[in-house]
């Protein structure tokens, strides 16, 4: 498909414009692309060919449709709709090739040619793909929509006329979403000059568990940060793996242009959700090549990792006196967007400073769910087959509670486990004195 090429779709203000399906400024693809030499690396680290045999795997989705696209008029295969999007391919093959960013790229290309756009797989992915504005809603009258949702025949009319699977409990909303929990307390209780973060807290810690965003502006507060909380869409990452380039555009383009004024002012982007610091760090600069892109990628991090470059992360919990023991045997999972970024261990080494904390990884196995993946009706049972390495591995850990630091990871792992799961940042503020 050509950059030029136009549709038309509706902005976030519901006025029609014309935009382009690889839009203003679409990045090439990243050095490597005809690099593949067959090896099937990718392929025996993809979750998804192991558990169904007719998902022909990345090597095939990525390389293989991309050489074919440049000899003739081929189609893009019905099959990359199956990519889970978990990148674990990225960091398993050898020759570097950008498999993530060539699926990114053919799954929008198959929407665009290949979706009606009032069909029910369209109108299901569309949905999944654009959570923050079902979220704004749901948070309207939290209550109520909670007690809908959480209706059985609710959850079944929705598998039948949508496609989204009855077998999971839809994630409830808070009473008080985290953006209204930090106006209500006056913002930034903490002003600095030297030590300045904006935290990017994407639609779920907003709408769902504002417990994790509050627990990382104490955690960033106690150690004398300012924390600028500005307004922001989401990440895009359920838009890329729904094959939604243009809506991820349009967020993209808004949270660059609201990082990168921030940082000119000083401060670091900061993400709780790794999944929406791997979309920051990675897939902006591959896809998009609007202004300031590359500069928020750089100065864009994960909480933990942050505090454990730039603070005395593990001295400071080891000699606080503050924890209260509400968190001891954890059984912890690394998402794989934290493994991609090499952030896997170190949710481990940091609580192991933390008197009465002992977090237990349970395995490298990624947990099936892959964002909207396993909420398809059609993934559920590969989405449970694939998680049921990590739902063994906690099984078997001294542990009642869970710990990662991927929204949609923490559902798969209550799901499968039955486990309460909690995030990272929530047993790191515990230990510091928060509330």
């Amino acid at each position: 498909m050509s950059t030029d090429e136009t549709t038309t779709t509706t902005n976030s203000d519901d006025e029609f414009e014309p935009i382009q399906v690889f839009p203003e400024g679409e990045a090439d693809l990243r050095p490597g692309a005809d690099s593949c030499y067959k090896c099937s690396t990718c392929d025996t680290s993809c979750p998804v060919a192991e558990v169904d045999d007719e998902f022909p795997g990345p090597k095939f989705q990525g390389p293989e449709q991309w050489r074919l696209k440049q000899k003739e008029d081929t189609d893009i295969d019905k099959s990359v709709m199956k990519c889970s999007n978990c990148m674990r391919c990225d960091g398993a093959c050898p020759a570097d090739v950008p498999l993530s960013q060539m699926h990114n790229t053919a799954r929008a290309e198959y929407v665009d040619e290949h979706l009606d756009t009032f069909s029910r797989e369209y109108v299901r992915n569309k949905i999944l793909a654009n959570y923050g504005r079902l979220g704004k809603l749901g948070s309207m009258f939290p209550r109520l929509t909670n007690f809908v949702m959480g209706n059985s025949l609710v959850q079944k009319v929705n598998e039948k006329v949508l496609g989204i699977t009855a077998e999971r409990d839809f994630p409830e909303f808070a009473t008080e979403t985290f953006r209204e929990w930090f106006e209500k307390r006056g913002g930034a209780q903490v002003q600095s000059e030297e030590k300045r973060i904006a935290y990017f807290h994407g639609d779920y810690a907003n709408y769902n568990t504002p417990e994790v965003g509050k627990a990382l502006v104490e955690t960033f507060e106690h150690f004398g940060y300012e924390v600028a909380v500005p307004e922001q869409r989401c990440s895009g990452t359920p838009m890329f793996a729904n094959g939604m380039l243009d809506d991820a555009h349009r967020a993209a383009k808004f949270n660059v242009e609201t990082f990168a004024d921030l940082v000119d002012e000083g401060y670091d982007v900061i993400c709780s959700c790794t999944s929406c610091s791997m979309a920051l760090r990675q897939e902006y600069p591959e896809l998009f090549d609007f202004e300031d892109t590359e500069r928020v990628a750089s100065h864009t991090y994960d909480a933990v990792e942050y505090l454990r470059t730039f603070e005395d992360l593990e001295g400071e919990l080891a000699t606080s006196e503050d924890y209260d023991g509400e968190f001891d045997e954890l059984a912890y999972h690394a998402p794989c967007h934290a493994r991609n970024q090499g952030l896997d261990g170190q949710a481990v080494e940091v609580l192991g400073n933390v008197d009465g904390v002992d977090a237990h990884d349970v395995g490298e196995s990624c947990s099936g769910i892959s964002g909207t993946y396993g909420w398809k009706e059609e993934n559920y049972e590969n989405s449970m087959a694939i998680g049921e390495e990590m739902f063994d591995h906690m099984d078997e850990a001294p542990a009642e509670t869970g710990l990662t630091e991927c929204p949609t990871c923490a559902m798969q792992m209550e799901h499968g486990s039955g486990y309460d799961v909690r995030h990272t940042l929530e047993v790191v503020a515990d230990a510091l004195g928060g509330d």
